[in-house]
């Protein structure tokens, strides 16, 4: 397919290119006429945050999906970090719990470490509660919308000894 040169992306809304395309390094431009999420209440909310492009808004917007559908989780958020040029979403793994970060990104994104460090500062002003421990989870999106998750803090922590199994 071929792009054409007097189109430009606008932030927060779709590519150049009325279809899906891969660039060289395998990252997906994505339009939102093409497929039923340009529709979807949750992703036209992330559109309206006017933050990245339509690639970070349907990273985003499949994390959501992953969040709320495959791994249950409760009254999951987007919200916009202007300063940081990003979108994350807040939300609940267990019912009662405290809010958790979680920063979409593709796989293709580099972070620096000064960059993980403004991500824990806003994910802790996000979270509300000063006296958590600076964290946030990295969600990361091949192209095939795989995603894998990492959880990201500030220093060392020991792992709930609930989630340990003893190998014998």
């Amino acid at each position: 397919m071929e792009e054409r040169s007097d189109s430009k992306p606008t932030p927060g809304c779709s590519g150049p290119g009325p279809a899906p395309v891969r660039d060289g390094g395998g990252a997906h431009t994505w339009a939102p006429e093409d497929a039923w999420m340009g529709t979807h209440p949750k992703y036209l909310e992330m559109m309206e945050l006017d933050i990245g492009d339509a690639t970070q808004v349907y990273i985003a917007f499949l994390v959501y999906l992953d969040l709320m559908e495959s791994k249950s989780w409760h009254e999951v958020n987007c919200v916009g970090i202007p300063e940081l040029q990003l979108i994350c979403l807040l939300g609940t793994e267990i019912e009662g719990e405290g809010l958790q970060t979680v920063v979409p990104t593709p796989i293709s994104a580099s972070l620096s470490h000064n960059r993980i460090r403004e991500i824990l500062k806003a994910s802790r002003k996000l979270q509300g509660d000063p006296e958590l421990p600076m964290s946030f989870t990295l969600a990361i999106v091949e192209s095939d919308s795989t995603i894998v998750y990492y959880k990201l803090t500030d220093g060392f922590m020991l792992p709930d000894p609930q989630n340990i199994s003893l190998r014998r």
